[in-house]
């Protein structure tokens, strides 16, 4: 997904973010580079939700989020399996985690799962087209 964004101007540094993160740099220490993948326009709105998000965040569960144990990969396929209401996976067009490949196999996993992907969005869609995010959403939950 990254690539996709190669055209802006901040992208050189992102692109070295990534390469020091998988060469073994902490994520703290690329985090600030790393932040404009996250969103589909890198403007004021997104810096300053980028500028807000740590006092957003609850440390401790945060913390515990990918605990030891925290997931049983098994288990939580079956478990999804059963759900017999409808789930929406909305994927950013430009996001990371989930792109929208990942979007699709995590729909898959519901028996009436439905994917769909948000154009020129990033990891935080209702930021980059508010009125396409909600249109969405909106008629999703309004099926029956």
């Amino acid at each position: 997904a990254a690539a996709l964004r190669a055209d802006e101007p901040w992208y050189p540094a992102a692109e070295a973010a990534l390469d020091a993160l998988a060469a073994g740099r902490g994520f703290a220490e690329v985090a600030d580079a790393l932040a404009p993948l996250a969103y589909g326009r890198w403007d004021a709105a997104a810096q300053a939700h980028r500028a807000a998000s740590a006092s957003e965040k609850n440390a401790e569960a945060a913390a515990a989020f990918h605990g030891d144990g925290a997931f049983d990969p098994a288990a939580t396929r079956a478990a999804l399996t059963e759900l017999a209401a409808p789930v929406l996976v909305l994927a950013g067009e430009w996001d990371g985690g989930p792109n929208p490949a990942h979007a699709e196999e995590v729909a898959g996993f519901f028996p009436h799962g439905v994917r769909q992907v948000q154009p020129r969005a990033g990891h935080f869609p209702w930021l980059d087209d508010p009125e396409w995010f909600v249109r969405r959403v909106a008629g999703f939950l309004a099926q029956d």
